[in-house]
């Protein structure tokens, strides 16, 4: 189980994905599924860097698509994000993908979650 997000970072594929989400079902304590939710969206955000980045202006839009509402639903569940991993998301997010209306809608999403008030990145 440990292993997962980091294969979810490279590889991106449905089927890891189906893996992680059968494990969030069974996870039954909240602190435990918390922490897997929050391993998830890491893995969310360096798995879009490295798409974008080896990608450059090519790419495979639905499995982007897919990741980015992945990235969005688990946003709204944590409500948190590692400083590093969001700077690299939004900096190679905005060199490569500026013109994707996917990528700004969830980027507009997630900073409007992420800066509102209570948010431990808008302090």
């Amino acid at each position: 189980m440990g292993c997962l997000p980091a294969a979810l970072e490279r590889a991106g594929s449905e089927e890891s994905w189906a893996v992680a989400d059968a494990i969030s079902t069974v996870l039954k304590s909240s602190e435990e599924l918390h922490s897997w939710r929050r391993q998830l969206l890491s893995a969310c955000m360096k798995g879009l860097v490295a798409i974008y980045s080896s990608s450059k202006g090519e790419s495979k839009p639905e499995v982007e698509r897919s990741i980015l509402l992945r990235l969005e639903e688990l946003l709204a569940v944590v409500e948190e994000v590692d400083p590093d991993d969001w700077c690299s998301l939004v900096k190679t997010g905005l060199k490569y993908r500026y013109r994707d209306g996917t990528f700004l809608k969830v980027l507009n999403a997630a900073i409007q979650l992420l800066y509102k008030e209570e948010s431990s990145l808008s302090q």
